[in-house]
């Protein structure tokens, strides 16, 4: 019981430190304003990195959970959208009360784009 608590401890303080914070330096970066698809990509990359990248990785070469650099290939965007949403048998959880409707179709989106 003792390793398995110290185990979730240290996982969780790896999720914790791997968000991070905003310095507010972005080293010159331009900003996406006034760019649609550049605001949905930059919000849809938020989402991945603050609700799935400690699992999949932050490049999406997978880690606890799967590889899914090239899911798209193998999932089309409705069934994505629905293992989002409502999660698998395995390890994978739900996340229709975490995420909102409309983040869990970008995911999908952006997702099933990855072949």
């Amino acid at each position: 019981m003792k390793k398995w608590l110290v185990a979730m401890l240290f996982g969780s303080a790896l999720v914790l430190g791997a968000c991070g914070g905003d310095d507010g330096d972005d080293n010159g970066a331009t900003s996406d304003t006034g760019n649609e698809s550049g605001e949905t990509a930059s919000a849809v990359e938020d989402v991945y990195e603050s609700s799935c990248a400690a699992c999949h990785g932050a490049d999406l070469s997978g880690g606890a959970g799967p590889n899914l650099a090239a899911i798209g290939a193998d999932y089309s965007v409705d069934e994505l959208k629905d293992i989002i949403a409502n999660g698998t048998d395995g390890n994978m959880p739900a996340f229709s009360g975490k995420l909102s409707d409309d983040e869990i179709q970008q995911l999908a989106d952006w997702l099933g784009a990855k072949k």
